[in-house]
């Protein structure tokens, strides 16, 4: 394949004239041959293309996730464990579970990542695929991102992150981003290589920024990119001793106008015009089995509220509910709030009261 090609259902057939802009497969992504210089686009939910289509446009983050209930952590030191739930490999990692939430809003969302030719890409194509998410995948010759996660009985999750699936050269084709970005109202970056180096060129060309810092400690280098190049922030205050510090830090250093650190249980913390605002929790509408992809639902129904156009207070109340949704749902199914379900659990939930 030479060129990028638009993907429906069981048909293939060439892109729309609205998207001649990325129907050229640039030069710049590295590597030599056909299939290395080959982006496909598979776009399951979408009619004609045309200027700003894209609600949000979410940058990296794809890839599969192995899953593992364990008994108890930390997992004490033992020659093995029997796992009576199974070991279950499904796709989703933060950028997949982000559109997914985004996209059960009724958002419209295009995710755009590398992909390896192996059998993780395959699923996460299929996961866009049966949930109507518009895909542009870029070879990957290291292979599609993978991890594992041990999840406790209490919900608590452990990710072990397989660091070998990227390269240093990696890079997203620019003028695939510049196109695809043209057409967006937002984007959301997630942290996942090689997605820092898209921060000043997605500034050029006018869009909004988000990106999830997820358990930044404040301190590792690697995350400051993204902490102080979006206009928007997520964070997890779970390495944090001093939350407000940390996003008065962010909002001080970079662009951010909105910083929002998840605390669980607690609710999160609202950094908006120089005024901190716990947002208190929600009370999650059945047992908590699961963490995972709790900070992406709650990231999806804040910018959801946001380009609804309301206030930000109201933004963090949404991503509460649906963050306490998503911790009673398993890792291994894939059961995002519709934008009815969201708001009907907010209203029952009842107005946030703002505490400074």
């Amino acid at each position: 394949m030479s060129e990028i090609e638009h993907v429906r259902g069981d048909a293939t057939t060439p892109l729309g004239r609205g998207a001649e802009a990325i129907a050229r497969v640039p030069d710049d992504i590295g590597g030599t041959g056909e299939g290395r210089n080959a982006v496909t686009v598979h776009d399951h939910g979408g009619g004609h293309v045309t200027e700003q289509d894209i609600d949000v446009l979410v940058l990296g983050g794809a890839g599969v996730d192995t899953i593992v209930y364990v008994p108890e952590l930390p997992l004490p030191y033992r020659d093995s464990y029997p796992i009576d739930s199974g070991i279950r490999t499904r796709a989703g990692q933060t950028g997949d579970f982000t559109a997914l939430g985004l996209a059960a809003l009724g958002l419209t969302v295009h995710h755009l990542d590398l992909l390896g030719d192996d059998p993780e890409g395959d699923l996460v194509r299929a996961f866009h695929r049966d949930h109507g998410i518009a895909l542009t995948a870029v070879p990957q010759p290291a292979g599609t991102k993978r991890a594992v996660n041990l999840v406790g009985p209490d919900g608590r999750r452990l990710s072990l992150y397989d660091t070998s699936r990227s390269r240093p050269g990696d890079r997203l084709p620019e003028n695939t981003v510049r196109a695809l970005a043209a057409r967006a109202r937002h984007a959301h970056v997630c942290i996942t290589p090689p997605c820092a180096d898209l921060l000043p060129l997605l500034r050029e060309t006018g869009v909004t920024v988000s990106t999830d810092l997820h358990d930044w400690d404040g301190v590792n280098p690697y995350h400051e990119p993204f902490a102080f190049g979006a206009d928007i922030v997520f964070l997890s205050a779970a390495a944090l001793d001093d939350p407000e510090t940390v996003m008065r830090d962010i909002a001080g250093r970079g662009r951010a106008r909105l910083v929002v650190a998840t605390a669980g249980a607690e609710g999160a913390l609202l950094l908006a015009d120089g005024e901190l605002t716990r947002v208190p929790a929600v009370a999650p509408p059945a047992p908590v089995v699961d963490s995972n992809g709790a900070g992406d639902a709650f990231a999806a129904a804040f910018l959801h509220g946001l380009l609804d156009g309301e206030p930000p207070e109201r933004c963090a109340r949404r991503g509460t509910v649906a963050g306490a949704h998503a911790c009673t749902v398993p890792a291994t199914e894939a059961a995002a709030l519709t934008r009815e379900e969201l708001l009907a659990r907010e209203t029952a939930a009842g107005p946030a009261p703002s505490i400074p």
